[in-house]
């Protein structure tokens, strides 16, 4: 059964960084794209990063150059560096991946205030 999860959210203040990892188990990890959504309250679901098992990278404009999508096979784990934090960017964040079906892990909040 696949399973993803995430861990790394907390509260932190504007321009400040955290790092978010995804673990998954379950699933033929190296060889699946794993992507990052987020929801903001009262907001739908939007779509933040990817990477794809080359791997390669695509990001939103609205975090393009302040996170960086990674993944370190040996752990099957998938990393989403966040810098340069701002308000907006306040979400519970989620993985996700279309591996043999849709799977999501279960999001990790992420607050950024002063």
């Amino acid at each position: 059964q696949v399973q993803l999860v995430e861990s790394g959210g907390g509260l932190v203040q504007p321009g400040g960084s955290l790092r978010l990892p995804c673990a998954a188990s379950g699933m033929f990890f190296s060889g699946a794209a794993i992507s990052w959504y987020r929801q903001a309250p009262g907001k739908e679901r939007e779509w933040v990063a990817q990477i794809t098992s080359m791997p390669t990278t695509a990001y939103a404009d609205s975090v393009k150059g302040r996170f960086t999508v990674s993944r370190d096979n040996a752990k099957n784990t998938v990393y989403l560096q966040m810098d340069s934090l701002k308000a907006e960017d306040t979400a519970v964040y989620y993985c996700n991946t279309n591996w043999g079906g849709i799977y999501w892990g279960q999001g990790t909040q992420v607050t950024v205030s002063s």
